[in-house]
């Protein structure tokens, strides 16, 4: 189902990542994102991100989205698929940070890239090969 950017499966996610991105918080760079995360309860989660004149307190778009899921019950293993959107020609994956955090509650994950024109497939595993984990405490 997600294994095909074209899939009209990545509507609705797409659709909750356009929305979310129009609320960007973005007076410095003027860089607005849009991110929306799938859970195995089927529910959709966006998030945008919101900079800050003080830059270390800024929050991607990916994290928001994610506190959303965290805040309504998402537990580690609750994800199914992540779209991150850009209204850029060159398409935007998550940071390191994002994907970190990410990586905590799918450590498989279909990721969508997408701008106006394209989209574009990739794994979290991929994005963060050799993660840092929980497992790791063990």
């Amino acid at each position: 189902m997600f294994n095909d950017p074209q899939s009209p499966a990545w509507a609705p996610l797409l659709d909750a990542a356009w929305q979310a991105r129009e609320h960007a918080h973005a007076p410095y760079s003027q860089f607005q994102v849009g991110a929306a995360l799938l859970t195995t309860a089927g529910t959709v989660f966006g998030g945008c991100n919101v900079e800050n004149a003080a830059y270390p307190v800024c929050l991607c778009a990916e994290r928001g989205a994610l506190s959303a899921a965290v805040a309504a019950g998402l537990q580690p293993g609750g994800l199914v698929a992540a779209v991150v959107v850009t209204d850029v020609a060159a398409l935007t994956p998550p940071c390191g940070a994002c994907r970190q955090a990410l990586i905590e509650f799918a450590q498989e994950l279909p990721v969508l890239l997408a701008n106006r024109q394209t989209r574009q497939l990739h794994r979290l595993e991929n994005l963060l090969p050799h993660s840092f984990t929980g497992g790791h405490f063990r």
